[in-house]
């Protein structure tokens, strides 16, 4: 019985270290994708830029990742995802289930150099409300972002 304890214990420990291994990455990616993002915008301008975010297949998205950027009022003006329908939208009324106002709050990080928010919000994939962790960085009045599921 104690060896069963011990293989539970060391097995929850190595799942532990494999999840955290995969958050550390993930967030190393969507960081490293939202400064891609905005060193393209300073190179290449809004109009180009904004169009290559649109893309689904672009050079901004990798795997379940992909940069969005939304002006500091909330309006969406590029969105990664494909989802093309949230171009033009004002978002900043946006809450999560837990009531947090995230979109606004993306951009007040933005605003103060930039950093990382949490809320929850539903997985696409798995089409449940999960935590979920993005980055953001200023560009002028804009919050440039890149988000993953944890």
């Amino acid at each position: 019985m104690k060896r069963i304890l011990q293989l539970m214990v060391a097995t929850m420990i190595l799942v532990g270290c494999v999840t955290g291994a995969f958050a550390g990455q993930k967030q190393d990616d969507a960081k490293a994708l939202v400064k891609k993002a905005v060193a393209y915008l300073k190179e290449h301008g809004k109009e180009k830029a904004f169009a290559e975010f649109n893309n689904p297949r672009g050079r901004f998205v990798k795997g379940d990742l992909y940069i969005f950027v939304n002006d500091f009022g909330g309006v969406t003006l590029a969105h990664g995802s494909g989802n093309t329908k949230l171009i033009g939208k004002n978002m900043i009324a946006l809450k999560d289930p837990d009531g947090k106002y995230f979109i606004k709050e993306l951009a007040n990080k933005a605003k103060e150099g930039g950093g990382w928010v949490e809320y929850k919000w539903t997985n696409p994939a798995s089409k449940k409300i999960e935590p979920k962790m993005t980055y953001v960085e200023p560009f002028g009045d804009l919050a440039v972002g890149c988000g993953f599921y944890k």
